[in-house]
C-alpha cells in the first residue's frame, strides 16, 4: 500500500503534457500554411481563402451545404468570391455559386489568375 501512495503522490502533482500535433504538421510541410500552385490555401471555419498576402486579390470559398458521406463531410454548395486583399475594407469583385468544391475551385483559380495578371499589366 505504501507503493500506491507514492505513485499517487507523483501523478497527483504532475502537470498534463500539451499535445504538439500542430507543430509536427508544420514541420512536415515546412510552413504554417498549405501551398497550392504557389499560393497559400487557408481554411478558417467554413471558409477557404486562396491567395498570397502581398497580392492585390484573394479568392474566398464559403462552404454552405454539407452532406455526410460515410465518415466524411462533403460540401455540396460553395460560394466563390473574388475580393480585393485590403483586410476588412476589401471589396467584392465577382461572386458565383457552384455545386462541389472541385468546380468552385476551378473557377476561383481562373478568376484569381486573371485578376492578378490584369493588375500586373497595369
Amino acid at each position: 500500500m505504501a507503493e500506491n501512495t507514492k505513485k499517487d503522490a507523483k501523478t497527483e502533482g504532475a502537470k498534463p503534457r500539451k499535445k504538439s500535433a500542430s507543430k509536427s504538421k508544420i514541420s512536415m510541410t515546412g510552413n504554417e500554411y498549405l501551398d497550392y500552385k504557389g499560393k497559400k490555401l487557408v481554411r478558417v471555419g467554413n471558409e477557404i481563402r486562396y491567395g498570397n498576402a502581398e497580392d492585390p486579390y484573394i479568392c474566398c470559398f464559403r462552404l454552405e451545404d454539407n452532406q455526410e458521406l460515410d465518415d466524411l463531410t462533403v460540401s455540396k454548395r460553395v460560394i466563390i468570391e473574388l475580393k480585393t486583399n485590403e483586410g476588412k475594407a476589401s471589396k467584392l469583385m465577382r461572386q458565383a455559386e457552384r455545386d462541389g468544391l472541385y468546380k468552385a475551385f476551378d473557377i476561383g483559380m481562373f478568376w484569381l489568375d486573371q485578376a492578378l495578371d490584369a493588375a500586373k499589366n497595369m
